[in-house]
């Protein structure tokens, strides 16, 4: 079945394969060297040839590991069998987590295949994704064994960030089959966002299905799962309009910048803006809409500026390679940052050393970063006449227009249900899709049997083209009218009041009839396909 399968016993076969492996490859290489024509003279060893017997001994070694580790789990398989494959989410958020502890676990977009690489190598994941962005760092998994795929995948994220494991369970979240789907339907939407009904995430949760289909694929459960995420959120935008009059991060951060700055001199301030990417060009945009006349954008390359000057006429934008960028910070009033940089561009160091504001800005050079890592260090806020903001520190500006869609968020809740409840439709379809098809397997090896014993019967010359097409038609449509009672009883896509229950009970009455088997079959070959991989 998809989604059956054993915990203990699948982490005592792994072990025990490895284990035995190691073993007996190890102590296999002496055995080797004797037997390849070898022989002891005083205790000394010769070899002749040996490696190569040695190396082939050892894949022979592995290979019966294997064996052996599969065999032992169908000893306790069955205890098992009732242990369904669980979808999963493990991350922190903007609501869980400070920016500190989200930037050390940010994963950027390019390095989402390794990551899924290396998840998908634990023991008891089969299937993984990543969504990283500047407000959330959350692993979507398909879990053999909930409670060892979830230590599996914290101890993963304990690794690559650096943080202690009992550190990092303070800030996770963890959610379970309908609850983890229905959390991402919600990111999708933008009912999870800092900024409710912003946009942006959609566009991340499809940059999710993207780079898993260059990738290679994100798995079934996970591709489907984040697929109906992206109808979801398209759903609620279209028939709430939960996102009309709602703010980005980027223009929060605009928004933020203004708030601080003294009133009377809002759109003379010097703007200046480090990074032309996705955010960088939607803080112009927003800066526009305030009124602002001119900004200096400093980038990397001058070609992503020079789209955003031909896409955005009404302001002057005026580039500045990274090289210049502490000169052009020193001429600035308010600096937003916006990069992929891992490191900060601005220490405490740095600050100190750009010239003072004037007191009409009201003396106070403003930082604001949404960047995750962050650009721009803590301790800047430590200097006189500087003052850092970061993602955190928007949410004074969301809440100003909050409360209308709060509203929207309960209509958008409805349509959630509706797509949870289809995707689940679905997923549980999968629960008899081997059982179906063990099934016509063995009808169809009874139809063949029996039609060749006929055939012979009758004798080949005996019968036309014509009336052996028609021989073979009326076997078929035998065999398939009395399956279709059967299958119409396997059928759990919503489409009846048939329950899952009913539907797996039906299920286990006929791998018991026909000694289908396919549980163990399935849950085999989960093992089997995980031991090989761990040993390649």
């Amino acid at each position: 079945m998809a989604s059956t399968t054993s915990a203990t016993a699948a982490g005592g076969a792994f072990a025990a394969a490895k284990t035995r492996a190691g073993s007996s490859a190890a102590g296999g290489g002496a055995c080797a060297r004797v037997a390849a024509g070898g022989r002891r003279r005083s205790g000394v060893v010769v070899r002749c040839d040996a490696g190569v017997e040695a190396q082939a001994q050892a894949q022979a070694v592995a290979k019966a590991a294997s064996v052996a580790a599969l065999e032992q789990f169908k000893i306790s398989a069955d205890r098992y069998m009732k242990e369904r494959s669980s979808i999963a989410v493990i991350g922190l958020s903007v609501h869980t987590a400070p920016v500190e502890m989200r930037e050390k676990l940010a994963v950027a977009e390019e390095l989402w295949p390794r990551a899924i690489s290396e998840l998908t190598s634990l023991n008891h994941i089969e299937e993984a994704a990543v969504l990283s962005t500047c407000n959330r760092m959350e692993i979507y998994v398909v879990a053999l064994s909930w409670n060892r795929g979830i230590r599996e995948v914290v101890d993963w994220m304990s690794k690559k960030s650096g943080i202690p494991a009992s550190e990092l369970r303070e800030h996770l979240f963890m959610l379970r089959d309908s609850d983890a789907t229905r959390h991402l339907f919600e990111v999708s939407a933008g009912l999870d966002s800092l900024v409710l009904g912003e946009g942006q995430i959609l566009a991340q949760v499809k940059q999710v299905v993207r780079s898993g289909q260059n990738s290679g694929g994100l798995g079934k459960n996970i591709d489907r799962m984040f697929k109906d995420a992206i109808t979801a959120g398209k759903r609620v935008r279209c028939e709430t309009n939960i996102s009309s009059g709602a703010v980005s991060v980027s223009s929060a951060a605009v928004e933020l910048a203004l708030m601080k700055l003294p009133k009377s001199e809002c759109l003379s301030a010097r703007m200046l803006l480090i990074g032309a990417g996705k955010m960088g060009k939607l803080v112009v945009k927003h800066l526009i809409a305030k009124g602002c006349k001119k900004v200096v954008v400093v980038n990397r390359s001058v070609e992503r500026v020079d789209a955003i000057r031909e896409e955005m006429k009404d302001i002057e934008i005026v580039y500045r390679p990274l090289t210049e960028m502490y000169e052009a910070a020193a001429e600035a009033d308010v600096v937003f940052t916006s990069t992929a940089s891992e490191t900060p561009l601005f220490t405490k160091e740095h600050a100190e050393a750009l010239p003072a504001i004037s007191d009409a800005m009201g003396g106070v050079r403003l930082f604001v970063d949404i960047s995750v890592p962050r650009n721009v260090s803590a301790c800047v806020s430590e200097v006189g006449h500087a003052r850092v903001y970061n993602v955190d520190d928007l949410k004074e500006v969301v809440e100003a227009n909050k409360e209308d869609r709060l509203r929207k968020a309960m209509e958008a809740q409805t349509i959630i249900t509706q797509e949870l409840k289809r995707f689940e439709a679905w997923r549980d379809s999968l629960e008899t899709v081997p059982t179906i098809k063990k099934l016509r397997s063995y009808a169809d090896r009874i139809r063949a049997s029996e039609l060749e014993k006929c055939l012979q019967k009758i004798g080949e010359d005996a019968l036309t083209k014509k009336m052996r097409r028609s021989i073979e038609e009326l076997s078929t449509g035998i065999v398939n009218k009395l399956l279709h009672g059967p299958l119409q009883h396997l059928r759990c896509d919503g489409s009846d009041s048939r329950t899952l229950d009913e539907t797996l009970e039906n299920m286990h009455a006929l791998n018991r009839m026909f000694s289908l088997d396919t549980e163990k079959a399935i849950i085999e070959q989960k093992i089997k396909a995980k031991v090989e991989k761990s040993q390649n």
